[in-house]
């Protein structure tokens, strides 16, 4: 029985080990996500203004006038998957992947013959391939926390390049939408060509007040000196924006979810401390008695 109790007492120790661990993560996830959040909300409204402007433009606007707004029979699709560089973070990476894999194949029932492209930004996006076998051709660092839309540039200048050179018929932009800390949900935004479905980045906007009047406001649009130079400047810079955005988003969603993650996983180890605490004490208490027995029945013995 004695050996029976240090086993307990090493399986407890390992377990509160863990749960330092878990604890530290838990509480590093948390700064990084405040940190990430702040971020999201001060761009979300800007950057949900600025695709209703791209959407406006677009209806309004000459397609030929510039090569994001040309739309094109889809024979080719570009996906810029936005996932993570580390695991540790509940279902945040399986649940993309796998609304990525359905938006493919959703699309692949009325094109059989599509031929579909994923840029990564994110070291577990790779997971696409081992799991569906979707074809990978670049892949972009991302950092944990991204601040500063310089940071994106050469992907979303990438992105925006390969459709104005028509290497891709449609981009679409995977990265998971940040709702709350407990909620986040993976989403396919049909950023190229411009004009697409009439989506925004993050949640806040909505189903509220601010939503509705974003969607019902009609704009008409004057361009000085003439639209073709205006919109060479503008409509990349906007696209930008989108990519930007839906990184902020992504990042707010990432750390987020590992938080929740950390901390049900210290509440287990938590749970098992106790279950294992309770074994210990009943094994000990066995063994105590189980040696008074002995020494009781030693003592009648020698009566």
């Amino acid at each position: 029985m004695a050996v029976n109790t240090k086993e307990i007492q090493i399986r407890i120790r390992s377990v509160k080990n863990t749960k330092k661990i878990t604890k530290a993560m838990e509480l590093i996830s948390a700064a990084k996500m405040r940190k990430a959040t702040e971020n999201v909300l001060q761009t979300r409204s800007y950057a949900n203004l600025a695709w209703k402007m791209l959407q406006d433009v677009s209806l309004k606007t000459d397609a030929s006038i510039h090569p994001l707004l040309e739309k094109r029979e889809l024979k080719k699709l570009g996906v810029l998957l936005i996932t993570s560089n580390r695991g540790l973070c509940g279902g945040f990476i399986t649940k993309l992947l796998t609304e990525v894999n359905k938006y493919i194949n959703n699309l692949k029932v009325n094109n059989p013959d599509l031929e579909v492209e994923i840029i990564l930004m994110g070291k577990k996006g790779a997971k696409i391939y081992k799991y569906y076998g979707h074809k990978i051709i670049a892949e972009f660092e991302k950092q944990d926390l991204t601040t500063t839309i310089e940071e994106i540039l050469p992907i979303a200048r990438t992105v925006s390049g390969s459709y104005a050179d028509k290497k891709y018929d449609r981009v679409a932009l995977a990265y998971t939408d940040f709702v709350s800390a407990v909620n986040q949900t993976p989403k396919v935004l049909e950023l190229l060509p411009l004009g697409g479905k009439d989506e925004m980045l993050g949640q806040v906007l909505r189903g509220g007040q601010e939503g509705e009047k974003l969607a019902n406001v009609d704009i008409d649009f004057k361009f000085e000196p003439d639209p073709k130079k205006v919109l060479a400047i503008l409509l990349p810079k906007l696209v930008e924006m989108q990519v930007y955005q839906a990184i902020l988003e992504s990042d707010a969603s990432e750390h987020s979810a590992r938080m929740m993650a950390m901390r049900n996983a210290s509440d287990s180890a938590g749970d098992m401390i106790d279950d294992l605490t309770l074994s210990f004490n009943k094994a000990r208490q066995s063994a105590i008695t189980q040696e008074i027995s002995e020494i009781v029945g030693g003592a009648a013995a020698l009566e």
